[in-house]
C-alpha cells in the first residue's frame, strides 16, 4: 500500500518515519552521481598520462573511453528493470560497490587490457546508479520539496561536469593519474554506509522480469560494431575479421529489433518511436554525444601532446567550455516551459555546429587561444540543448513510459559517445597517417626521416606515439623535422574531425527542428509516475538538469 511519500505510482515503499531520511537518500545519491560523473570527465586529461605510463596505443587510449560507455548504454534500461524487481536501494548499493571495486582496479592497472576491462564493470556499475538514482529520490520526496531536490541532483550534475577536468588535471599533474580512480574509493564507502543506514528501499509492486535476450543481442551488437570501427584502420576494412564483426553487428541487431517488437516486457519499446518527437529527442541525444563530446578526447590529445601542455594546465583550458555549458543550462532550465523543445534543441546544436567549425581553424603554428571562439559558442550550445533534452525525453511519451523515455535517450546518448569515438578514431589514425608523410615529404631532410623511419614511424604516427619516435632519432634536426610534420599533420587532423562533428552536429539540428513536433508533446503532466521505471538519469556526459516538474508546450 502506497504512502504519499512513496513517490511513483504503485511503488509498495512505505514513507520512512524519520523526516531526515529523505536528505540522507539525497546527500548519498548526489555523492554517488558526482563520483560517476566527476570520473567520466576527468578520465580525458588524464589520457596521455596514461599513455605514456602503460605504453598505451591509440586504440587503447579509445577503449579507455568507450569501455565504460559501452556497457552504461547496454546494461542502463537492464538496470533499472532489477532496482523494480528486488528493491531500488539494494541495486544502487550494489551498483556502488561494483564502481568503487572496479576502480579500485583501474588505479591498480599494470597493463591496457587490464585498466579496460575493469572500466568496462566501471560501467555496469554506473548504469545501475544511474537508473536507479531517480527512482530513490523521487521515492523519498514529494511536493515541493520534490522539485528541489532535482534541482539540486541537476545542480550537482552540472558542478561535476564542470570541474571535472580541472580535478583530473589536478590529481595526475599532482600525484598520479591512478588517483582519479582511487579516489572514488572512500567516498564510495562513505556512499555505500549512508545508503544502507539511512535510505528507504522501495520497489514496483508489479512483476517484471529480464529481457535476456534484448540484453545480450544489443550489447553485441554494440560491441562489436565498435571493435570494428577501433581495429578497421590496422587490420583493414575489406579482412574477414572486420567483415565478419560487421555483419554480426548488423545481425544481432536485427535479432534486437525483432525481440523487442515481440517481447511482451521489452526493455526498449519500439511503439514510442513511432512518434517523431521521439525520434527527434534520440537524434538529439546521440549527435550531441557523437559530435563535441566525442571530440573532448582529441581536443585533449591536442592540447596536451600536440601544444605540450600537462594535465593540469589543460584541465583549466577546457574551463570555458565546460563551465559556459553549467551556467547556461541553469538558465535555459528555466525556458524549457516558454519556449518550444525543437528551437532551443536545433538552436543549441547549431551553436555546437559553429563551435566546431570555429575549432576546425588550428595550424601548425597555432596556441590553444584558437580553440576559445569555439569552447565559447560550443559550451553556450550544450547549455541550451541539456536541460531541454533531458525535459523533452519524458514530455513526448504518456506519463507511464516516461522513465523508459528517459532510459533510451540515456542510451542513444552513451551509443553516441562510443561510436563517435571509434568513428572519428577511425579518421584519425587515418589523417595522421597521410597528413604526416606529405609535410615529411615537402623536404630532403623530411623524406629521409620518414624512408628511415619506415613501418616503426607509421606504426608510431597510428599508435599515437610518435614522441617516442621523435626521441628516437638520431639528430635535432631531424627531431625537429619530425615534430613540425607531426605539428603539422596533428592541426589538419583535428580540422578535419571538427568539421565531421560539425556535420554531425548539424544533422541533429536539422532533425530537433523537422520531428520534435509540438503535438507529439504529451500535455502538461507531472513526472513522478514513470520517471523512475526504470528510472535513468539525464543521459551521459555533460548532461545539467532534469526535468521541471511541468512541462507545458
Amino acid at each position: 500500500m502506497s504512502s504519499p511519500e512513496a513517490g511513483p505510482v504503485g511503488s509498495t515503499a512505505q514513507a520512512p518515519a524519520d523526516p531526515t531520511r529523505k536528505w540522507w537518500t539525497l546527500i548519498a545519491v548526489c555523492t554517488a552521481i558526482f563520483m560517476l560523473l566527476l570520473d567520466i570527465t576527468v578520465v580525458n586529461v588524464a589520457l596521455p598520462d596514461i599513455q605514456r605510463s602503460l605504453h598505451s596505443s591509440f586504440s587503447d587510449l579509445q577503449w579507455v573511453v568507450d569501455a565504460y560507455s559501452l556497457t552504461l548504454a547496454a546494461f542502463l534500461l537492464t538496470a533499472g528493470v532489477f532496482g523494480d524487481m528486488f528493491g531500488r536501494r539494494r541495486i544502487f548499493a550494489a551498483g556502488l560497490i561494483i564502481f568503487c571495486v572496479s576502480s579500485l582496479v583501474c588505479g591498480l592497472a599494470d597493463s591496457s587490457l587490464m585498466l579496460n576491462l575493469a572500466r568496462a564493470v566501471q560501467g555496469v556499475g554506473g548504469a545501475i546508479m544511474f537508473a536507479t538514482s531517480l527512482a530513490l529520490i523521487a521515492a523519498a520526496f514529494s511536493g515541493k520539496a520534490r522539485g528541489t531536490a532535482f534541482g539540486i541532483y541537476g545542480a550537482v550534475v552540472g558542478g561535476a561536469v564542470a570541474v571535472g577536468p580541472l580535478v583530473g588535471g589536478a590529481l595526475t599533474s599532482g600525484i598520479s593519474w591512478r588517483w582519479i580512480f582511487f579516489v572514488n574509493v572512500p567516498i564510495g564507502v562513505l556512499a555505500v554506509i549512508i545508503t544502507l543506514l539511512r535510505v528507504h528501499e522501495s520497489k514496483a509492486p508489479s512483476t517484471r522480469r529480464i529481457d535476456w535476450i534484448g540484453l545480450s543481442s544489443f550489447s553485441g551488437a554494440l560491441v562489436m560494431l565498435v571493435v570494428a570501427l577501433v581495429r578497421g584502420p590496422d587490420d583493414g576494412w575489406g579482412s574477414t575479421l572486420i567483415a565478419g564483426l560487421l555483419i554480426g553487428a548488423a545481425a544481432l541487431l536485427g535479432i534486437f529489433l525483432l525481440a523487442e517488437w515481440r517481447q511482451r516486457d521489452p526493455m526498449l519499446d519500439l511503439t514510442l518511436f513511432k512518434r517523431p518527437a521521439v525520434v527527434g529527442v534520440s537524434l538529439a541525444g546521440f549527435t550531441l554525444s557523437g559530435s563535441i563530446f566525442a571530440m573532448f578526447l582529441y581536443l585533449t590529445l591536442y592540447i596536451q601532446d600536440d601544444l605540450g601542455y600537462g594535465p593540469l594546465a589543460a584541465g583549466v583550458r577546457f574551463l570555458p567550455i565546460t563551465v559556459l555549458s553549467f551556467v547556461v543550462a541553469f538558465f535555459a532550465g528555466r525556458l524549457t516551459v516558454r519556449i518550444h523543445a525543437r528551437f532551443l534543441l536545433g538552436t543549441g546544436l547549431l551553436l555546437i555546429t559553429g563551435g566546431c567549425l570555429l575549432m576546425a581553424t588550428t595550424h601548425a603554428s597555432s596556441g590553444w587561444t584558437v580553440l576559445l571562439p569555439g569552447f565559447v559558442i560550443g559550451g553556450i550550445g550544450i547549455g541550451i540543448v541539456n536541460p531541454a533534452l533531458a525535459s523533452s525525453a519524458i514530455s513526448v511519451v504518456p506519463p507511464q513510459k516516461s522513465g523508459m523515455a528517459s532510459g533510451i535517450n540515456s542510451t542513444f546518448r552513451q551509443v553516441g559517445i562510443a561510436t563517435g569515438i571509434a568513428g572519428l578514431g577511425t579518421v584519425f589514425q587515418t589523417q595522421i597517417l597521410a597528413r604526416t608523410t606529405n609535410a615529411l615529404n615537402g623536404s630532403p631532410l623530411g623524406q629521409a626521416v620518414a624512408s628511415h623511419g619506415g613501418a616503426a614511424l607509421q606504426g608510431a604516427l597510428v599508435g599515437g606515439n610518435v614522441h617516442a619516435a621523435i626521441t628516437a632519432l638520431p639528430s635535432q634536426a631531424a627531431r625537429a623535422v619530425l615534430l613540425q610534420a607531426y605539428r603539422v599533420g596533428f592541426s589538419a587532423t583535428l580540422d578535419r574531425l571538427m568539421v565531421i562533428a560539425a556535420v554531425i552536429a548539424f544533422i541533429g539540428a536539422v532533425g530537433s527542428f523537422i520531428l520534435v513536433r509540438q503535438r507529439d508533446f504529451v500535455p502538461s503532466f507531472a513526472p513522478p509516475t514513470g520517471a523512475t521505471q526504470p528510472g535513468s538519469p539525464p543521459g551521459g556526459v555533460g548532461n545539467a538538469g532534469v526535468a521541471p516538474a511541468r512541462v507545458s508546450e
